[in-house]
């Protein structure tokens, strides 16, 4: 049997994104072993060629320590601890791995066989998850997610194609607009930006469709009932939210995973930054950030303890401007 290789995910969808690059090269370099990548999102990545085996885990501590025991009996000699946790080099070493290799950060380097180094100034997300991989001699030349979109005509494609038409936007690519942040109200663009936002791609004849979680559903009712704006929140679960984006014509977001998944799909994303950084975590792609510089930005709060200046202050007129320059090359392509 070949040597197995564990790889710990991160826990959220858009780090998990950005894991992919280091993923891949690793996959690359290591053919002759069996990858498996353990994490909440780890499903996310079937059909990619990324792992032989994806083992998701629970954010909860007892659902993880649930699965530890099906995880050791994956038999790995090597585990790649992407997140920084002490939980997750404790796992590492419990799952029997010999070899553990992670940053030797929050007093867990006596559980690390290799300790790599952080650096001293964070880089993007994306190349600190190459510093991980690098230091088993495995290079990632390529910085870019790529993701492929689920078949045409498969079960979840069917589904979202479904549910696009039954708002009436299943013809055109519809531009989406999230609204959510499971990171927090910092992260979200005021309503009545978007709520602006929709009336004018309405006055361009373009279809926008909401998207976001069932916490979302109030904010989105009031939207669609000041602008008459079709909405699918709550209503595009994870099973089907890869087909979703993949059909999208681009996709206005904030600092969200959503955002990385769908320019991992080649889908346009015009991504909104406040209070977060967008050097350290903009998705890479076919992306425009839009932000909008104030002397508390970035913050990285989770609530705003004032007016929301750095993202009240990006108008809607920004994101047209920022859509039209990346469906460009799209709508040029089809009067070709």
């Amino acid at each position: 049997m070949p040597d197995t290789v564990i790889v710990r995910l991160p826990n959220w969808l858009g780090d998990t994104i950005m894991a992919v690059p280091a993923v891949r090269a690793l996959r690359d370099a290591r053919e002759d072993a069996r990858l498996a990548l353990v994490g909440p999102w780890a499903t996310l990545l079937a059909g990619q060629e990324l792992a032989d085996v994806l083992v998701p885990y629970a954010r909860s501590w007892t659902g993880r320590l649930g699965a530890w025991d099906e995880i050791r009996g994956l038999g790995a000699s090597l585990a790649v601890l992407l997140p920084n946790s002490f939980e997750a080099a404790l796992a590492a070493r419990y799952w029997g791995a010999t070899r553990r290799v992670g940053f030797d950060v929050g007093g867990r380097g006596r559980l690390l066989t290799d300790r790599v180094p952080a650096p001293a100034l964070r880089p993007h997300q994306i190349d600190e998850y190459a510093l991980v991989v690098e230091a088993l001699d495995v290079r990632v030349d390529d910085r870019v997610p790529r993701l492929l979109a689920p078949p045409t005509g498969s079960e979840a494609w069917t589904a979202a194609r479904a549910l696009l038409r039954d708002v009436g936007a299943g013809e055109a690519p519809p531009v989406g607009i999230h609204l959510g942040a499971a990171y927090g109200s910092s992260k979200v663009w005021p309503s009545e930006r978007v709520a602006e936002l929709c009336r004018l791609l309405a006055d361009r004849d373009m279809i926008a469709v909401l998207f976001g979680t069932p916490d979302d559903v109030q904010a989105a009712d009031r939207i669609v009932s000041e602008t008459g704006v079709r909405s699918l929140v709550g209503r595009d679960n994870p099973g089907i939210l890869t087909a979703l984006l993949a059909q999208l014509g681009a996709l206005v977001c904030g600092d969200t995973g959503v955002g990385h998944l769908a320019a991992a799909l080649a889908t346009p994303v015009v991504a909104l930054f406040g209070p977060t950084d967008a050097r350290l975590c903009a998705p890479r792609g076919p992306t425009r950030t839009i932000d909008h510089a104030v002397p508390c930005a970035p913050c990285f709060y989770r609530t705003c303890p004032i007016e929301h200046p750095c993202l009240r202050g990006i108008e809607a007129r920004e994101v047209v401007e920022a859509l039209d320059a990346l469906m460009a090359p799209a709508r040029a392509h089809v009067v070709r």
